[in-house]
Order: C-alpha cells, then sequence, then structure tokens
C-alpha cells in the first residue's frame, strides 16, 4: 500500500491541490520518519517549502540532536529571507557534527546572497579542506567561483568533477560550464572543445552565446556564428546581448538589410545599448536613409544622454551633413554638465560648426583648444592652417603648417605656403 507521502506527491503531479493538502496532513500523522524526511526533501525541490518546513520541523522537535535537519532548515530560512532565523539553526551546528559539512555549505550560499563574498570563500574552502574528494563541495566551489567570474579558479574544479565522471552536477552540465569558463577568460581553442560536445536539445541560451562568439572571432566559421545566434533568437529573443554581434556579422558579410533589422529587433529589447543606436544609425545612412539614421542618433541619446561615444558619433554626423547649428546645440548641451566625459574631437567639430556658421571668435577659440590633441592629425592641421591664416593668427598659423609639414613633409601645395611664409618673414625683417 502507497504511503501518504506518495499519495500527496501522485495528486500534486496531477494538479488536485485538495487532495493533495489532506494526504500531506495525514503523511504528518501516519507515515514513518525516513518517509516524511523523503517527502521534506521532495517537497522543497518542488517549491512547496513551506510544507518542507513544516515535516523538518517536525522531525527535529522528536530528533533535537539531528543536525542535518537544522541544515536544511537553514536552507529554506535562506530562500524565504530569513537570514536571522538561518544562522540561528547554524550556530547550533557545531564541528564534530555529521552535519558540520552541510552547515558549511549553507553558511556560504548565505554569505554569498548577502553579498560577504570573501566569508562565503572562507567557509567553502574549509568545507574542501575537510573533504577535498566530495562533489557537492566541488561544485559548490566552481559554482560560487563561476558566478563570480573568477572563471580561472572554477575551471579546475569543474574538470575535477568531469574527470570523476560527473557530467551532469545538480542539473548542470559541467561540460557546458566549462566550455563557457575557458570562452570568459579567451581560451577559444579549448572552450570549442567542450561546446562542440554539447548536444542540441541539452544547450542553454549561455552556452549558444558563447558558441556563437567563438565562431565569430574566426571569419571562417561566420556562417556557423550567424546559425547558433539566429537559433538564439528563435529560443529566446529576450536575449539581449545577441543582436549586436549578430548585426555586425551582417554587417562583415554587407547584408546591411538584415544587420539594420536585427539592431532594430535587439533596441525592442534593450533601448540602453549606445552602440547598437549608433549601429542602427550608420547602416540606415549607408542604406540611404539619413532621416532615420538621425532619428536612430536622437533616440539613442534619449535614453543614453551621458554616453560620450554616441554622442561624439552623433556629432561627427551632424559636422559632416553641415548641420551646424545643431551639432553646437548638441555638445553644448553635453559640455554643461561639469561631470560629463569630454572627448577633444568635441571641440574639432565645435571649431567647424562655428566656423561653418562664420563665427569666428567662437571658432578660433575651439580650434585652439583641439590643436593640443590634434598635432599629429593632418586633415585637422590642414584646416586649422587655413582658418588660422584667414584670421591673421599668424603664431597659430606658422605653427599648424609646421605641425603638418612634420606628418606629411611632401605635400607639395603646404611646402609652397610654408615658402610664401617664409618670403614674408623675410621681407618683415627688412623692416
Amino acid at each position: 500500500m502507497a504511503s501518504y507521502a506518495e499519495r500527496m506527491l501522485n495528486e500534486l503531479e496531477l494538479g488536485q491541490t485538495e487532495d493533495a493538502k489532506k494526504s500531506y496532513a495525514l503523511a504528518l500523522r501516519h507515515d514513518d520518519d525516513d518517509t516524511i524526511y523523503s517527502l521534506a526533501e521532495e517537497l522543497y525541490g518542488l517549491g512547496f517549502s513551506n510544507q518542507a518546513k513544516r515535516a523538518y520541523q517536525k522531525l527535529l522537535d522528536k530528533y533535537p540532536d539531528a543536525d542535518e535537519l537544522r541544515a536544511a532548515l537553514a536552507d529554506i530560512a535562506i530562500d524565504e529571507g530569513e537570514t536571522e532565523t538561518a544562522m540561528n539553526y547554524l550556530a547550533e551546528i557545531q564541528p564534530d557534527s555529521d552535519a558540520y559539512l552541510q552547515a558549511l555549505l549553507v553558511l556560504a550560499d548565505l554569505y554569498q546572497s548577502e553579498g560577504i563574498y570573501e566569508s562565503a570563500e572562507a567557509k567553502l574552502k574549509e568545507a574542501y579542506a575537510l573533504a577535498p574528494d566530495e562533489p557537492v563541495i566541488q561544485f559548490a566551489l566552481a559554482e560560487y567561483y563561476f558566478a563570480s567570474a573568477d572563471y580561472k579558479q572554477a575551471i579546475p574544479y569543474y574538470r575535477t568533477l568531469l574527470e570523476s565522471d560527473e557530467r551532469y552536477f545538480s542539473g548542470v552540465d559541467i561540460a557546458s560550464r566549462i566550455g563557457v569558463a575557458y570562452a570568459l577568460v579567451g581560451d577559444v581553442k579549448r572552450a570549442l572543445g567542450y561546446l562542440e560536445q554539447i548536444e542540441e536539445t541539452s544547450m542553454t541560451p549561455d552556452v549558444r552565446f558563447q558558441l556563437a562568439m567563438i565562431y565569430a572571432t574566426d571569419e571562417e566559421t561566420h556562417d556557423k556564428a550567424i546559425d547558433t545566434f539566429e537559433a538564439l533568437q528563435k529560443i529566446d529573443p529576450d536575449y539581449s546581448t545577441l543582436y549586436e554581434p549578430l548585426g555586425e556579422l551582417y554587417e562583415h558579410q554587407h547584408r546591411d538589410e538584415e544587420a539594420l533589422q536585427t539592431y532594430q529587433n535587439g533596441l525592442a529589447v534593450d533601448q540602453f545599448n549606445p552602440k547598437m543606436f549608433e549601429r542602427a544609425a550608420i547602416v540606415s545612412e549607408r542604406l540611404g536613409n539619413t532621416n532615420e539614421a538621425q532619428s536612430f542618433f536622437k533616440e539613442g541619446l534619449e535614453h543614453n544622454p551621458e554616453d560620450v561615444t554616441l554622442t561624439l558619433d552623433y556629432s561627427d554626423w551632424l559636422t559632416l551633413h553641415e548641420k551646424y547649428e545643431e551639432n553646437i546645440n548638441l555638445l553644448n548641451d553635453y559640455l554643461a554638465d561639469d561631470e560629463a566625459d569630454i572627448d577633444p574631437a568635441m571641440y574639432r567639430n565645435l571649431a567647424k560648426s562655428y566656423e561653418g556658421l562664420e563665427d569666428f571668435d567662437m571658432a578660433d577659440k575651439y580650434y585652439q583648444a583641439a590643436l593640443p590633441y590634434f598635432d599629429t592629425d593632418a586633415s585637422f592641421l590642414k584646416d586649422a592652417y587655413y582658418f588660422f591664416r584667414e584670421s591673421g593668427e599668424k603664431t597659430f598659423a606658422k605653427e599648424t603648417l609646421r605641425l603638418y609639414l612634420n606628418v606629411v613633409p611632401d605635400d607639395l601645395e603646404m611646402l609652397e605656403e610654408k615658402d610664401i611664409q617664409d618670403l614674408q618673414d623675410d621681407v618683415s625683417d627688412l623692416y
């Protein structure tokens, strides 16, 4: 005859909630202690923490020296955010207890959930020192380091598990963890060796993403990268980080329409990715959609107003299209924030814009401000030279011409300018 615990679990599986509640009450009253313990474990695993807690507590009342029950109750308390209760349970478990290792793992989990990472690591290391061959401890350390982005530390523990024929542990594919970890430390060859072992049906979104990113590093496997990203998009369209590299792959293959659609899909998921707004604008421009390109820049800055790269890219675009007044307004608004990151190229664009609007005093101010940062930029130096020459700024014109010829010493036009300048200096010396 089936126990009341078995009956309850069957009723839960069938969705017979009311019957399951009755069987649960009967199980606590009539089933033997081992069955109640197994029921508590099953219920906790299924997410019925309150019912699991009642079962464990009933057993602890009967067996006050059973520290494994305290550890289990502490685990539940952590899940429920009852930190103090969890600590109280764990404090009662002494180092000579058979449940001490379990208590250390639970305590590490508690410290990690509270952001006390050094203490969490210390408890895991203490557990490892006591039982270095225990798979659950090896797994806990590996997962701790993986979650802490310390992938080099995680890999040896994962590999120890795998070498002990522990391919799957607590529902985690150890090979996939190793592959992702190698990918994240830049060891592409080893990462690929692990990730390509994983069956299609077992791939998590993170594994697919890392596999696609590895394929993307080699032009010969770009098609595989695209296929893998596209498969990930179908499975998990909210996986926001896939869209930018997929769009860039399409661009690399000159598939601009698909690239633009990809960036638009990505921005529907994540509007706080300035790089995707930038790429969408650039691709739109390339497709001849100037108004759409400007719309992407504007919308991008609405969502990311402090992003210096996007601001400068839009400024470059406005300067290129001779939208000087819009560029001046954009940069003056941005530079009004004392805490804003400043790129000297903003001074260059302001100089060009004020010159284009014939506000020569302001243009002079920004050409001078930009000059120390662009003293090896031939294009800027040439523009600055002609501006200073026409403005009568002889000292700056002379210096700018000297800097230009250091960069492009064989420019005949500018060498002729230097000859004229030298002649003018000679004439001036006569008087």
